[in-house]
């Protein structure tokens, strides 16, 4: 996925940014493979709350 980042804005500016990326996305990723709705996790993370993903 960094290379569709890449190529949509052209670059990171800087190794926090893709460290920061990466994280997000992987985030995301595990949310979505646990069959949870993304928004709601988004907004519950950013509101103070971050759903935990189930660790088997």
């Amino acid at each position: 996925m960094i290379k569709v980042q890449q190529k949509i804005s052209g670059s990171f500016r800087t190794e926090e940014g893709i460290a920061m990326f990466c994280r997000i996305r992987s985030y995301l990723s595990t949310l979505r493979k646990q069959g949870m709705k993304l928004l709601s996790a988004l907004e519950q993370t950013l509101a103070g709350n971050p759903v935990l993903p189930a660790f088997s």
